[in-house]
């Protein structure tokens, strides 16, 4: 007896010590990362529920629990379990209920009441396609909410009629619209996302819209008798997709009428406490590339419209009004950070909350969430370079983290260190950031191989965030450079436009002048430099092998190689050819082709795979076979990877994202000199 003691203990001591042993990230790690979403607060400002999300290595799914914690951070405990998908929880207005959306039941998403008290729940819902945007009644009596009604569509095509028994093709599809599929949706099916009101106590939904166009999330008046929505009901909306207004409902006659009628994109609509007024989101459309998003208030009829935001060169995002009605909170990214801050109804600006972030797992991303109780209280997405979101909470007292998500994997991983730096372009002396991730157990005596590596958009931004992809690559012992040239955003309006009808170009600079400034710490070995990108970051990994031959390899990722091909057979064609270019592909071909890495496939030397979703509809994959074809034609070593079944977002399952990672690495390791 006093053996088998003996030697339990020793087992069972020698298993807490190898569980001490750290080591670098391992690919199937990705499986185990968690990250916290949509934090809401109740409205007395006591408690939080958030969505916790995870992943099922045997079944390769994306799922998410709902959690709830007291403010303090006691009682952290989920309210939903079970592999599936339960999201999208609201609270009612007196916080004795909440909805949310699950498929728990059958794998059919439906909306579900949950009562607090008992957690108790009930479906609402049976409804053939999932309701989109939700919200409450003030009176807690009625939801509204927007869901798909299909739409049938006549095909002039005629077949005659089989004789019995034969078995013949499937029949031509028939398609006359300019948008006829998009990215994440495949071929698009007739029909429109219309307005519905919905009792608590169920039954079935009464739509109220019928307009041949997609409707916007509603929000209810003070008196619940009206809804207010964003749509663009421009006849040519097709050829006007950034030309949308702010309608009211009336709920009793189903009248709409139009509250905002300028030439630009109005939406994001919110009440003010007092019902008096509403914010909302704009600009007046410039056509160009980038332009900055404001804050709006008006009044409830549409009169006295006024910009708040015109002195804040930065996007307004997730408006909320603060109880007082004197003001509205929002988010905004700032030189790749994202806060809450505060603007009063004058236009003045105070910044209240930094480290939001975290929501981007694969690369580095701004994106985050917020809410606020009506005793000015904030739950939020907590995010930084050492793990993906959190939740946080703060107040006038201040801030405090509340989960720790990923701490059971990063307890025995070793993560490469983050640093931020800033430098100068070449070709004009604008001010870049970046950010250096370092390999776990760096010694800056050593001599790293080196990565580049570039975010799409163009315009959007990369932050001081986690991202899964970037540490795979400093664990693998690289050093990663990621960065935000010139027309990135969270820098302004000029900065974000210095691409405007000229990208990729002068980025180019930007991007080597980064290299250089890594290169300068003197940790770098300049025989070992590669790079790559996805998207936007894939057009220039495309057009830096076609100006320079610095890099040993290079993969191109879901990228655009032909702008005149893109422009016409990408999910967006009308925006892009009007705000990207100007002018249709035809009208200034020259222009077309400049941009195009295309142009510069001659020059390349380097090494480059292609890698893309099959099923993308934002870069398609005729993209990548254009460069994959034309380098081959010029005896180029080059490689095409086809992710199966994903789209622009290649990680809608965590093994696409496992794939992308692992096919960069083999590349990078094939060209790589052996140390």
């Amino acid at each position: 007896m006093k053996l088998i003691t003996k030697t339990l203990f020793i087992l069972l001591f020698s298993v807490s010590i190898t569980a001490q042993v750290s080591s670098n990230l391992e690919l199937t790690d990705i499986f185990n990362m968690e990250y916290v979403s949509d934090p809401q607060i109740s409205p007395d400002g006591s408690k939080i529920i958030y969505v916790r999300n995870f992943k099922d290595i045997m079944t390769d799914r994306n799922l998410s629990n709902l959690w709830m914690v007291n403010y303090d951070g006691s009682q952290n405990r989920p309210l939903t379990t079970g592999n599936q998908n339960d999201y999208y929880p609201r609270w009612s207005h007196d916080g004795k209920k909440i909805i949310f959306k699950s498929n728990q039941t059958d794998d059919k998403m439906k909306l579900y009441l949950m009562w607090m008290d008992t957690k108790e729940i009930a479906p609402l819902t049976n409804t053939p396609k999932a309701p989109g945007a939700v919200s409450w009644s003030n009176d807690d009596r009625y939801l509204a909410f927007t869901m798909f009604v299909p739409e049938s569509e006549e095909s002039i095509v005629k077949l005659p009629a089989k004789p019995e028994g034969a078995k013949w093709n499937t029949p031509p599809t028939y398609i006359d619209k300019l948008n006829y599929r998009g990215d994440g949706q495949g071929y698009i099916k007739g029909g429109h996302d219309q307005i519905f009101t919905l009792s608590i106590d169920g039954g079935t939904p009464k739509q109220l819209t019928f307009k041949k166009f997609d409707h916007g999330a509603p929000v209810w008046a003070k008196n619940d008798r009206t809804l207010y929505f964003s749509a663009n009901f421009n006849p040519d909306e097709a050829f006007e997709p950034a030309n949308s207004e702010v309608y009211a409902l009336d709920i009793a006659t189903a009248k709409v009428s139009p509250l905002t009628s300028r030439y630009g994109p109005d939406g994001s609509p919110t009440v003010s406490p007092d019902g008096k007024m509403i914010a909302y989101t704009g600009n007046d459309d410039k056509l160009q590339g980038y332009q900055i998003t404001n804050l709006y208030v008006m009044n409830t009829d549409g009169s006295n419209s006024k910009l708040l935001s015109g002195d804040f060169d930065r996007d307004i995002g997730n408006a909320q009004w603060a109880n007082d009605g004197k003001g509205l909170y929002f988010q905004f990214d700032t030189e790749g950070a994202t806060k809450i801050g505060h603007i009063t109804l004058d236009g003045k600006v105070t910044t209240l909350v930094d480290g939001l972030g975290g929501l981007s797992l694969g690369r580095p991303y701004n994106a985050g969430d917020f809410t606020v109780s009506s005793n000015s209280k904030f739950a939020y997405t907590l995010g930084n370079t050492e793990h993906p979101s959190d939740l946080g909470v703060a107040d006038k007292k201040g801030s405090k983290r509340l989960t720790f998500v990923n701490d059971d994997l990063f307890s025995f991983r070793d993560l490469g260190k983050t640093e931020e730096i800033w430098w100068e372009s070449s070709y004009d002396q604008q001010k870049i950031q970046g950010w250096v991730v370092t390999p776990p157990n760096f010694d800056p005596n050593k001599k790293y191989p080196f990565i580049l590596e570039i975010h799409g958009g163009p315009f959007t931004s990369y932050g001081s965030v986690y991202s899964a992809e970037i540490q795979a690559y400093a664990a693998a012992g690289y050093v990663v450079l990621y960065s935000n040239p010139r027309g990135s955003t969270s820098y302004g309006a000029e900065f974000g436009n210095l691409i405007h009808h000229d990208y990729p170009n002068h980025d180019y600079e930007d991007l080597m002048s980064g290299v250089d400034a890594v290169i300068e710490k003197g940790y770098v070995d300049t025989d070992n430099l590669f790079v790559t990108g996805g998207s936007g970051g894939g057009v220039l990994t495309a057009w830096i092998v076609g100006k320079t031959d610095r890099f040993k390899a290079a993969v191109v990722a879901k990228p655009v190689i032909n702008w005149t091909s893109f422009v016409l057979y990408a999910d967006g064609a009308a925006f892009f050819s009007k705000y990207w270019f100007g002018k249709k592909p035809w009208e200034d071909p020259e222009n077309y082709f400049r941009r195009s890495p295309l142009m510069y496939v001659a020059n390349v030397t380097t090494p480059t795979m292609l890698l893309t979703g099959e099923e993308d509809y934002r870069t398609p994959i005729a993209e990548s076979e254009q460069f994959y074809t034309a380098l081959k034609l010029e005896g180029v070593e080059t490689a095409m990877v086809r992710i199966p079944g994903a789209g622009h977002g290649i990680a809608n399952r965590p093994s696409n994202l496992v794939a992308k990672i692992a096919s960069v690495l083999a590349w990078f390791e094939k060209y790589k000199d052996a140390e």
